[in-house]
């Protein structure tokens, strides 16, 4: 039976996520939480109770095979909570919490899952907006008995009117555990049934803010987080090698591709202070454009190594543009020691985000003594198509340590 489950999972479960991408408040400041750890939690609104016939009233036709992963009903709470933005200062962030009605004297782990690259707020966990990776792969996760914790990230749900931190390290990686510690806090008003355990997991933009998060809690919290597994799917680890390759060479020419390296740039441009004029990174007509519509800009249908200007290339291989490989290398995740069972999925044709990040971080890993993490290469998979076989290898992953 769980054959056929993981099965029926890998043929339907990326057909919804390739589709998008009354209330209660309780007070974050009366939890007994254990002393020296950040009190993060603001307040906590039920967004909805659904039971199992409801979950699976969501998956008709095509997607009827979904009702087979529906257990237990749940409920679905929008946390906000309090972060630290890029600039230092303290906001007010959000996300959704996920909490299965399991059976009495049951206890289940905790799962935050990191989300990929969305560019309107109806993507954001905290809006649990159908066809989201929130109402999809979380619900039917939380169903399944994991108590879920989806952060927005900063930009997105309440802190919207604010920049995104587009595949910024510290900024994904500290949004993402303050939820944590604002779900911990939930969870412990409520009596929830959590066995303590933490697994982290998120594909594209989500795998590299999982990896980030895994990176911060292993080397930041102590044991504040009983963290057992990380499944990170095609994320972009390898910022130093993966920038030199879409810079010097002819990459996709899909516009929704060519943006996400457009937005990148200009992040990491604002968030260390370069502000440097689009026209020392883009050549005409580009850097009016981008300069007028930021990466929503259109870039014709151009590799991204044709949009910038040739100097900016030559000073980043000849090591000059010192600033801007000081931003890149500080965004670097992939050599490093990980403690936990970590898994790399990642489609070996990725023409988004590139097979190297994960070879390269696996190979580093396993240089400094990692023998916990494994690599799985999905052969023949794109960026789009690998959605499928990292959700399966994550459900059995995850299923393994049940």
């Amino acid at each position: 039976m769980h054959f056929l489950k993981t099965s029926i999972l890998l043929l339907l479960m990326g057909s919804v996520l390739l589709l998008a991408p009354s209330s209660c408040k309780m007070s974050g400041g009366g939890d007994s939480i254990t002393p020296n750890i950040p009190n993060t939690l603001v307040s906590s609104t039920l967004i909805g109770q659904f039971t199992t016939d409801q979950l699976r009233s969501r998956f008709t036709g095509t997607n009827v095979a979904f009702q087979l992963f529906i257990r237990y009903p749940i409920s679905v709470y929008r946390v906000t909570y309090t972060t630290t933005n890029t600039d230092g200062k303290s906001i007010t962030a959000s996300g959704a919490l996920m909490i299965p009605t399991v059976n009495a004297g049951t206890s289940v782990p905790m799962l935050s899952i990191q989300h990929g690259t969305i560019t309107s707020d109806d993507g954001a966990p905290s809006n649990y907006q159908s066809g989201s990776e929130a109402y999809t792969f979380g619900s039917v996760f939380a169903s399944q008995g994991y108590i879920i914790a989806a952060p927005d990230y900063i930009g997105y749900g309440a802190s919207k009117d604010l920049p995104h931190t587009y595949e910024h390290r510290n900024g994904l990686a500290t949004a993402s555990l303050d939820m944590l510690r604002a779900a911990r806090q939930v969870l412990t008003s409520q009596n929830a049934n959590w066995d303590k355990r933490l697994m982290i997991a998120g594909y594209s933009e989500g795998g590299y803010a999982t990896l980030a998060l895994q990176k911060k809690i292993e080397e930041e919290t102590g044991s504040e987080f009983n963290l057992v597994a990380s499944s990170c799917g095609a994320g972009a680890y390898d910022k130093p090698a993966f920038m030199k390759q879409i810079l010097n060479n002819t990459t996709s020419t899909d516009p929704s591709i060519s943006r996400l390296y457009l937005w990148v740039l200009l992040t990491y441009d604002r968030i260390y202070n370069l502000n440097r004029p689009a026209t020392y990174y883009f050549k005409e007509p580009y850097a009016t454009r981008i300069a007028a519509n930021g990466y929503t800009a259109n870039l014709s249908g151009q590799s991204f190594n044709q949009v910038v200007t040739d100097s900016f290339k030559q000073a980043i291989n000849n090591g000059t543009d010192t600033d801007f490989l000081k931003a890149v290398q500080d965004n670097d995740i992939h050599d490093w020691k990980p403690r936990t069972n970590t898994r790399l999925y990642h489609g070996d044709a990725d023409d988004t985000v590139l097979f190297l990040n994960s070879q390269n971080a696996y190979d580093a890993m396993r240089a400094r003594g990692a023998t916990n993490v494994e690599l799985i290469p999905l052969r023949g998979q794109n960026h789009a198509t690998g959605i499928l076989g990292y959700i399966t290898g994550t459900y059995d992953f995850l299923s393994s340590l049940q």
